[in-house]
């Protein structure tokens, strides 16, 4: 497995011969170098996203068309897909796809999911959502953009994810401090790769404090587009 961070909440898997986009925002991301764009996607089988916001949606239906890989997404934000013509799998919270050898269920997250990218009035784009991808023996929680929640107890607990890609700026989401703290509690990671942050000034620009407050999981900073071998 190889899991390459795209900046921001944007994340390249390769898992189990699958290659999976998620939230790939890439064009106008000040944290992602424009000449490593063909790097990044080449070879994408399947484009996942959590929710309808620009800094994870407004490239995906560039993306698809370029790439032909269907767009996996909760199913409101598929209809607005489809309306386009694109290729895309909706489906809902609790809901499992196959994709060849990995299995992609869609999980809760807090957050909220308006499309707000397309030069026009804010459209309802379904609800914010977190991904459990399994795969190579192994789960990755997504976490998408959210606070703490209660329901991290039974998704930790039913799932068991050893990697955890959590957001940890602040300011929309939960820092570092908050993502420590749902770690410990509801979950048992084996590594964890902070996301969301040092984006713009209002996040986070490091995630050191998650780092520190997890002195026994293998929390990784990568820089843009260094792959982790899993």
């Amino acid at each position: 497995m190889k899991i390459t961070w795209l900046g921001h909440a944007g994340f390249r898997i390769n898992i189990a011969g699958e290659v999976l986009l998620i939230d790939p925002w890439l064009t106008g991301n000040p944290a992602f170098p424009d000449d490593q764009r063909a790097a990044a996607i080449v070879g994408t089988t399947h484009i996942l996203v959590t929710h309808g916001h620009g800094d994870h949606a407004s490239e995906v239906a560039q993306l698809s068309k370029e790439l032909g890989a269907p767009i996996l997404c909760i199913h409101e934000l598929s209809e607005t897909w489809d309306a386009d013509g694109l290729a895309t799998i909706g489906f809902g919270k609790g809901g499992t796809v196959a994709l060849g050898e990995v299995k992609v269920t869609m999980v809760n997250a807090v957050h909220s999911a308006s499309v707000d990218y397309r030069g026009m009035p804010l459209m309802v784009g379904g609800s914010e959502a977190g991904f459990m991808i399994a795969g190579e023996g192994h789960t990755i929680y997504v976490s998408g953009d959210t606070d703490i929640m209660a329901d991290m107890d039974w998704m930790g607990d039913y799932h068991k994810p050893d990697i955890g890609i959590l957001c940890c700026g602040g300011h929309y989401t939960m820092d570092c401090d908050r993502a420590a703290y749902a770690a410990k509690r509801y979950f048992d990671f084996k590594t964890i790769i902070p996301c969301h942050y040092k984006t713009f000034p209002v996040l986070a620009q490091s995630a050191q404090p998650l780092v520190d407050a997890l002195p026994d999981v293998d929390v990784l900073t990568p820089d843009v587009m260094d792959v982790i071998e899993i």
